[in-house]
């Protein structure tokens, strides 16, 4: 997919606000002629075809991409990349966007990563793995509060509880079987993303997600409540350090393992005293994140990720970012993270220059109204000159919007929380 190419086909696997973003993004890259999405969502269907299909199944999979005869598939989620199904698709001969299952346990192991963090000297924070109640009470008692209990296989974004309730975190345990137990990284969390095809690795902006369910950073944690980038506290020459002392230890490691990882390497940080410490990793973009950041980049995202998926990244260059701030805020249903309710009616006007809206948890009915159908149901992205400016564009379309039973943090990319957050660095 060089200068010139002829223009190809993408197919987006995935259902939610990640994989609306993606496509989107995908979309309006010159190089690619058509978008297919599967399952999808009513939002993609605006724009691109949308296609039934398991997502678990690799075998399914892979024959729509042939079907289609789509030059590159896009693994949204983290669960069918854990399945294998990148490695079903790839086994048909079409480039695919996302890392083989044996990579993937990056992420569907906390286990995993933390023992390949240790092996190629990645700072991060101590750990213990536990899988019995004296285990898990033997970590607590030696990393003190806070606890942090995270559930060593996927959870959704939901397996991992930060507490100062010793009972909570033994009860978190207790319900996982399997956990790792760290100690507490004290410092606001950054979120970098690394496109990379094994070797070659190049990042995309760093953005800030609201893990918690309410202001202030009240409440259990969630999927992410919003985001924002760039980071203007962010200290200089952060991102080259974590590129020299994280992504490139780690990729090599894997390489040495036999298990090369090609896609989105996702690196969650805590900026503390003694410097930037891994929190986790991903093995795909994370969500909301995606939706703040795409938007900024000026780079052909198509072109980008069929560079990865087919080893040629290192022939292009590093992408380009616009200036420009971008903002996302998700309204998601009462209820969330909980027992969410759906089927609430939506009103969604149209969204002026600046603005977009993404579906992450919506429907259609039997009459064709669009509908909440799950816990986050719509992010509200907007681009601004600055962070302030991006903010209000993106709050004040979400009072626009007819949604009963929605709710939102008031608080994302809010110039009180950055303040915070630049007294707090010093």
């Amino acid at each position: 997919m060089s200068s010139g190419s002829d223009p190809v086909t993408v197919l987006v696997v995935g259902s939610g606000g990640r994989e609306h973003a993606l496509a989107l993004a995908i979309d309006q890259d010159p190089a690619v002629a058509a978008v297919h999405v599967a399952p999808g969502n009513p939002g993609t269907a605006s724009f691109a075809t949308n296609h039934r299909v398991d997502i678990l199944d690799g075998t399914a999979v892979a024959a729509l991409a042939a079907e289609l005869g789509v030059d590159l598939v896009v693994i949204g989620p983290e669960a069918p990349l854990v399945a294998g199904v990148a490695d079903a698709v790839r086994g048909r001969g079409i480039a695919c966007f996302g890392p083989s299952a044996a990579a993937a346990r990056l992420e569907g192991s906390k286990a995993f990563a933390k023992r390949v963090m240790a092996d190629a000297g990645v700072p991060t924070a101590r750990s213990r793995v536990a899988t019995t109640p004296a285990q898990a009470a033997a970590a607590l008692d030696e990393f003190g509060a806070p606890y942090v209990v995270k559930a060593d296989g996927l959870a959704a974004g939901k397996g991992v509880v930060v507490t100062d309730d010793r009972r909570t975190a033994l009860d978190h345990a207790a319900e996982c079987g399997r956990v790792v137990i760290e100690e507490y990284l004290d410092g606001p969390e950054a979120s970098l993303f690394v496109i990379t095809d094994g070797t070659t690795a190049v990042p995309l902006p760093p953005a800030q997600d609201f893990k918690r369910v309410g202001d202030g950073d009240e409440g259990p944690n969630t999927g992410g409540m919003g985001s924002y980038t760039p980071l203007p506290w962010l200290p200089a020459g952060t991102v080259e350090q974590v590129m020299a002392e994280v992504v490139e230890p780690t990729l090599a490691r894997m390489r040495t393992l036999g298990t090369p990882f090609a896609g989105l390497l996702y690196v969650g940080l805590a900026l503390t005293e003694a410097g930037p410490r891994v929190v986790e990793f991903n093995a795909r973009f994370g969500d909301p994140e995606t939706e703040a950041i795409l938007p900024r980049l000026r780079t052909g995202l198509g072109a980008l990720l069929h560079a990865a998926a087919t080893g040629a990244l290192a022939d292009r260059g590093a992408p380009e970012v616009s200036d420009e701030a971008c903002v996302g805020v998700v309204l998601a249903a009462r209820g969330y993270p909980g027992s969410p309710v759906k089927g609430c009616v939506i009103g969604l006007p149209p969204a002026p220059d600046g603005v977009h809206v993404i579906h992450a948890g919506t429907a259609l009915d039997d009459r064709g109204r669009l509908v909440s159908a799950g816990g986050r149901v719509l992010v509200v992205v907007a681009t601004g000159a600055d962070i302030a400016d991006a903010r209000e564009r993106a709050y004040a379309h979400i009072a626009r919007i007819d949604f009963t039973d929605g709710f939102a943090r008031s608080d994302i990319a809010s110039q009180a929380r950055l303040d915070a957050i630049a007294a707090r660095l010093g």
